[in-house]
Formats: structure tokens, sequence, C-alpha cells
């Protein structure tokens, strides 16, 4: 199955308590691209850059199964530039710095070649943009995932929500599932959302798992506990392009399917936070992410002598 994706490709300068990571290669496309080529092949981007991008960056993401047809290169312009310092707890940080540069006024076009692809991944964007994408595509996709945030709630809510409405899943945070849906439970909020149009919800909770809505069905992944986080940066860009890389691989999107999504979605997360930018991502192997997944469900299993309900009661 083929699977394309939209989002930013970036340079990111980073302050975390465990050191500066200097100018390195960042952006929500990125991460996604380095995350879903681990289960399909290609990965169809759709991004913007500027002449100063690196090739070898982009050689290594088309080594990686990445087709960059769709990416546009703006020779005598700069790429989009992002600074930013997390505090102590690694859950928050401040923005320093950011310079759209190229993807200010980005209006992405779609290769002809990605016009019938069966899955869409909608990077967190300008929900404009998002939804150009969304009408250039020759016919719908079996599934389109759309990641937001805060940004552009307070920004461009109304753009955002007609943007969300033509979409099936939704990929957001508990904080920007709030805001969303003015609601403080989760479980509600996910309600309010579904009439907005996505049939499924993702709620990512970071270090404490994600949530899996559809209708009355529920289901909690837990995240890997792990003894440091180095660089929580694209972690959730990792999580989504993982989560669609998956989906696309089995071309299955039952609940019970996204149920495993979630967690090969959280197990490349995990790898993500462990160094700065995409380094970790560049380097595990299948092996690699078998053996942390089998983590996930020792970390789950249990057993009980318990026979009924009635009896553990």
């Amino acid at each position: 199955m083929s699977l394309c994706i939209v989002g930013s490709m970036a340079f990111d300068d980073i302050d975390t308590p465990h050191g500066a990571s200097g100018k390195i290669i960042g952006g929500a496309g990125t991460y996604i691209a380095w995350a879903a080529a681990n289960f399909v092949k290609p990965v169809n981007m759709i991004s913007v850059v500027g002449g100063d991008f690196p090739k070898e960056e982009m050689n290594a993401l088309n080594k990686k199964g990445v087709d960059l047809e769709g990416v546009k290169v703006i020779e005598e312009g700069k790429t989009f530039y992002w600074s930013g310092k997390y505090h102590d707890d690694m859950n928050t940080r401040d923005t320093l710095i950011t310079e759209l540069n190229v993807l200010d006024g980005f209006n992405p076009v779609v290769p002809e070649d990605y016009k019938q692809n069966d899955y869409l991944l909608l990077g967190n964007l300008d929900p404009k943009v998002q939804l150009n994408v969304i009408n250039q595509m020759s016919e719908r996709p079996k599934l389109i995932a759309l990641d937001t945030m805060n940004f552009w709630m307070d920004s461009a809510m109304s753009q955002l929500k007609e943007t969300i409405s033509c979409v099936d899943v939704l990929i957001i945070n508990d904080s920007e599932a709030r805001q969303l849906s003015g609601e403080q439970s989760l479980l509600k909020a996910a309600e309010e959302i579904a009439k907005m149009g996505p049939q499924f919800q993702v709620i990512k909770k970071g270090e404490h798992g994600a949530l899996l809505f559809h209708g009355e069905q529920v289901f909690f992944a837990p995240a890997l506990p792990l003894e440091e986080v180095f660089d929580p940066t694209g972690a959730g860009d990792t999580f989504a392009g993982g989560f669609m890389g998956y989906l696309a691989q089995t071309d299955n999107t039952s609940f019970e399917n996204m149920k495993v999504a979630i967690i090969k979605a959280s197990v490349l997360a995990s790898f993500c936070v462990e160094e700065f930018g995409t380094q970790r991502l560049r380097e595990i192997t299948d092996k690699d992410i078998q053996i942390r997944i089998n983590s996930f469900i020792d970390l789950v299993k249990f057993d009980t002598h318990f026979e009924t309900k009635e009896e553990f009661n």
C-alpha cells in the first residue's frame, strides 16, 4: 500500500538539561518519514526546503525509502528554522526563535503519482495547507489522518475545524484535545471531536501513553518507561508516522489493528527521545523494534488465578 505524507522539513536548534544540539535536521515531515519508512515503502513526501538543506540528508531519506518528488527546493530560499529550550521536567519548553522562511506561503503541489495514494497523513501545518492537499487527491484515500497543535486552535480555529471535518483520524495531545473540545474529561473530549468528523481519535499523553477512541471503544497503551529522555522534540511526529506507516503496511483500518499500530508508534517514539533530532531513528533496525515491542508486551502482561469478574470482585 502507498502512504503520502505532508509536513515540514527544517533546521532545529535545541537546548535541554542534557546539553545543546546546535543546528540539526528536524521538522514534522522529516520525523514522520523516518518513522513510517520502517513499515511501508515508498513514503511519498510533500514538503518545501531552501537551497541550504543538505543534499546528504535528502539522499539519506531516499535511501530509507522516502520518495522526494513532492519536495520543492527553493534554491534561493532558506529552510524553516526553529530554536527551543526545554525546562528541567522535559515536558515544557520555550520557543526561542521561529523563522518560517520558505514555509511561509507554502502552496503544496501533489505529484500525479501521489494523487491516488491509499493513505494520507497530514503533519502539523496550517490547516489551509492540509485541506489543499486533500482537495488535490484524485481519489479519496482509504484513511486520512491529521496532526495539529494548539497554535492553530488559537489562530485558525474555524479553518482547522473545516479541515478536521474531512479526515478519519485526528492525532493530538491531551491538552489540545481539551482545548479543541472544551471538555476536561478525555472521554467527553473524544465524543465532541467525533462530532466534528473524525471517527477515530488518538490522544497522546506523552510519558503516560496514548488513548485510541472509536465510538464506544477505547484502548489505552502505556508509554515504555525510560531511564532518561534526552530530547522529546519530534516524538509526537514519530508516533504519527509509525502509526500510519503500520496501517499502510497492513492495509487494515480496523479498531483492533489500530491497537497494534498504537504500540508500534509508541515504540518508535521511545527511540526518538533517546538522542537529539532524528539521530536515533536513523540507527534502529527491525530487530531493535521487535525487541522493544516485546518489552511492551512484558510491561502489560499479567497472570491471574481469578476466572470471572465476579470472583475478582
